[in-house]
């Protein structure tokens, strides 16, 4: 049904203009019609008004970099083995978890993530998965799930030769029979655990299918003494030669450890980088700084969570630092995956796709003081209702399109499957 967003305050995500507006948005068009106050009548009937007097409405938000695979670890038991630096926390902690994955748990991640991306405001994800003994039909499971909640997608599946070469070969062809009906990347996990030959195959991919890399790049320094070790070169100087960063659709993550010619690689590039702020906090690895890498940064949660607003908040405390972050270039970052989006031709992030914001700011919100309130105000907690591609998934703060409930019910009971199975097979 479409709807008639009445008396909103409505900001221009680009300018940050400011106008009280009635906005008609039409499910599936792309654009928004502004209706003035004496031509509101005459609208056709079966439109679904929303008031939103006192209400600030604006483009909704996107994941950089996601990890639907990491939805059913929270509270589960700690290892039983300490992790001691980056490489055990990925091989106690998360390369068990990800073998462990099987489609019904591949399901209910991908739904509780679509669910809290919505609530948090983002219609749109970029997620990197993995589960390496379910492979097949495991990028399907999840755009369905998605498309059921109302979340667009572009999704690729983590490639690795950590589990041997048949798994990488499943990757691969994974890959590449999802590729052929969808919108995606090609993913690999990390430079450390990715071979030559499984490397050039991934490339191939993505210049068959005219897309991108998206890859972890120098989260840890072990990133950059394996790819010096094993081959001769620095982590992005290995891509660059590979042509990895020739794709405007590349995406690198992290990229915390990189000397200046790294960093030059990349700005010459039409590469982008995803900044991921509190993961980087959470394995303890370092601090990210956009300094030399060009104007190409956005943000991703890495799967901590999926409340943009938070990474965005998270970037701009810690860059204070560590960074040359401002309020202008934390908002800039925080929007940029929307023109990556566009500039690359991927759909389902158009005009159509709205939050809708009840901010009791105790200050006035104008144009010339926004980003004060978009750092220092502005929570997932004043989300009110979000529109998904012209059609409401969130009203009064409640999902529309499927059963809360019922899913969170399911998500339970299949994490408590798969913790039992880590705990048997760690």
């Amino acid at each position: 049904m479409d709807l008639l967003l009445k008396n909103a305050t409505y900001i221009d995500w680009k300018t940050l203009e400011f106008s009280v507006k009635n906005i008609l948005v039409r499910e599936n068009v792309t654009s928004l019609q502004f209706i003035a106050d004496g031509e509101v009548g005459a609208i056709d009937g079966g439109v679904d008004i929303i008031d939103c007097t006192g209400r600030l409405v604006t483009k909704s938000f996107a994941v950089g970099h996601h990890h639907v695979y990491s939805a059913l670890s929270r509270g589960m038991i700690a290892p039983k083995e300490n992790p001691q630096n980056f490489f055990e926390i990925l091989k106690y902690v998360w390369w068990t978890l990800d073998k462990c994955l099987d489609p019904a748990m591949i399901e209910s991640s991908a739904l509780v993530t679509a669910m809290a991306c919505l609530k948090a405001g983002s219609t749109f994800v970029i997620d990197h998965h993995a589960s390496p003994f379910a492979v097949k039909g495991s990028l399907e499971i999840i755009a369905k799930a998605f498309e059921k909640v109302g979340v667009s997608h572009l999704l690729c599946y983590e490639i690795s030769d950590r589990d041997g070469m048949p798994v990488a070969m499943e990757g691969l062809s994974e890959t590449e029979n999802y590729l052929r009906d969808h919108q995606g990347l090609v993913g690999l996990h990390a430079s450390f655990t990715v071979d030559e030959p499984t490397l050039g195959k991934a490339v191939e991919l993505m210049k068959k299918f005219k897309t991108g890399i998206h890859i972890h790049v120098a989260e840890d320094a072990y990133d950059q003494g394996q790819s010096i070790n094993k081959h001769g070169r620095r982590v992005i100087e290995r891509l660059e030669k590979a042509g990895v960063l020739s794709s405007a659709k590349t995406l690198l993550v992290h990229c915390l450890y990189l000397e200046e010619n790294e960093k030059e690689l990349i700005r010459n590039s039409p590469a982008w980088v995803v900044q991921n702020c509190e993961s980087n906090l959470n394995n303890n690895v370092g601090y990210f700084s956009g300094a030399g890498l060009g104007e190409k940064l956005m943000l991703g949660t890495d799967g901590m969570h999926s409340d943009m607003l938070q990474s965005a908040k998270a970037a701009f405390f810690v860059g204070q630092r560590y960074d040359n972050i401002t309020f202008e270039s934390a908002y800039q970052r925080f929007r940029n995956v929307h023109r990556y989006l566009s500039d690359n031709g991927f759909r389902g992030d158009g005009d159509n796709n709205l939050v809708i914001l009840d901010y009791d700011s105790p200050t006035p919100v104008l144009r010339e003081n926004f980003f004060g309130h978009f750092l220092f105000g502005i929570t997932s907690n004043h989300i009110t209702d979000v529109i998904s591609k012209g059609r409401l998934v969130v009203k009064d703060r409640k999902i529309m399109t499927v059963d809360e409930n019922d899913i969170l019910k399911e998500s339970n009971k299949q994490a408590e499957r798969l913790w039992s199975k880590i705990q048997q097979n760690s």
